[in-house]
C-alpha cells in the first residue's frame, strides 16, 4: 500500500493583502505549512489559519522563511548558520504559541522558499535548521527536499523527517528543483503534474529535464496555494491519487 501526505503553503495573506483560498483548499490537503510573519502572514492570519486547520483536522506546520515580504522569501539572503538557527526558532515559536492557544499540536516544520533551497544544498545551514527544530521540540517532523541536506541533517540529529516532492515543479538530474528563474520550472498541465506525482510515489523515480530518471523518496507532496488555479488543482490531484489507489493522510499518521 502506498501512503502519502498532501501539503500546501498557507496563511500568506497579511494586512489588507489577501493571498490564496486557504479555507477551500484545506478540504483537499492533509497538512498545512503556515507562514510565520517573515516572508508572509501576520498574527491575525496565523490565528485564523491555525483555527481553520484544526477544524478540518489538517496537520499544522510552521513555515519559516527569510524576512523578505517584498520578495516573498524567494530571494537569497547571505546568512550564517547561527542566524538561520535564530530565525527558525523565532518563527516556530510564534506559530507554536497560536497552535497551543487554540488547543492544537504542532506537527512539522518546513522552511520556505530560498531558505528551503539553500538548506537542501548547504550542510551548515541544514544542520542549523535541524538543530533549531530539535531544540524547540524533538517530536516535530522536519520536511525537506527529497535527497537534500536538510533531510540528512534531520535524521542525523534524531528528528523524524519527511522527504518532500513537488507536483508542479520540474527536476534537474541531481534531484534539485529547476530554478523558478527558468521558463520551464513550473508544470502547468494538471495531467502531467499528476502523472509525475503518481510515478514518484509508486515507483520512486522522476524524469529530469535532462531526460535522466532520478531516484526519489516521496513522503509528502507539495501543492502551492497561491496560483491562479490552485483550488482546481488541489481537487484534481486528490482525485487522481485516490484513483491510483494511493492513501492520502497527514504526516503524523504514518511518520513515526
Amino acid at each position: 500500500m502506498h501512503v502519502v501526505d498532501l501539503n500546501c503553503d498557507m496563511g500568506e495573506s497579511f494586512g489588507a493583502y489577501k493571498m490564496g483560498r486557504d479555507e477551500e483548499i484545506l478540504d483537499y490537503v492533509t497538512s498545512a505549512n503556515i507562514a510565520c510573519g517573515f516572508h508572509a502572514g501576520d498574527p491575525s492570519t496565523m490565528r485564523k489559519t491555525v483555527r481553520l486547520a484544526l477544524e478540518k483536522n489538517v496537520g499544522i506546520g510552521a513555515h519559516p522563511g527569510f524576512q523578505d515580504l517584498l520578495g516573498f522569501g524567494r530571494r537569497n539572503i547571505d546568512i550564517t548558520p547561527q542566524e538561520a538557527y535564530d530565525i527558525v526558532v523565532y518563527q516556530i515559536g510564534a506559530l507554536y504559541a497560536f497552535v497551543k492557544s487554540e488547543g492544537g499540536k504542532l506537527q512539522h516544520v518546513k522552511p520556505h522558499g530560498a531558505l528551503y533551497n539553500i538548506a537542501a544544498k548547504n550542510v551548515a545551514i541544514a544542520q542549523a535548521i535541524a538543530e533549531a527544530v530539535y531544540r524547540v521540540d524533538p517530536e516535530l517532523i522536519l520536511l525537506g527536499l527529497a535527497g537534500g541536506e536538510l533531510v540528512k541533517a534531520g535524521k542525523k540529529i534524531g528528528l523524524k523527517t519527511a522527504s518532500e516532492v513537488f507536483s508542479d515543479r520540474t527536476y534537474q538530474e541531481d534531484g534539485t528543483l529547476t530554478s523558478r528563474r527558468e521558463a520551464n520550472a513550473l508544470i502547468k498541465d494538471h495531467d502531467v503534474a499528476c502523472r509525475q506525482v503518481i510515478r514518484m510515489v509508486k515507483e520512486g523515480e522522476v524524469t529530469s529535464l535532462q531526460g535522466k530518471d532520478v531516484s526519489i523518496q516521496a513522503d509528502t507532496i507539495c501543492i502551492h496555494g497561491d496560483g491562479e488555479h490552485a483550488l482546481d488543482f488541489a481537487k484534481y490531484i486528490r482525485k487522481a491519487l485516490k484513483e491510483a489507489n494511493i492513501t492520502v493522510t497527514k504526516l503524523g499518521d504514518f511518520i513515526k
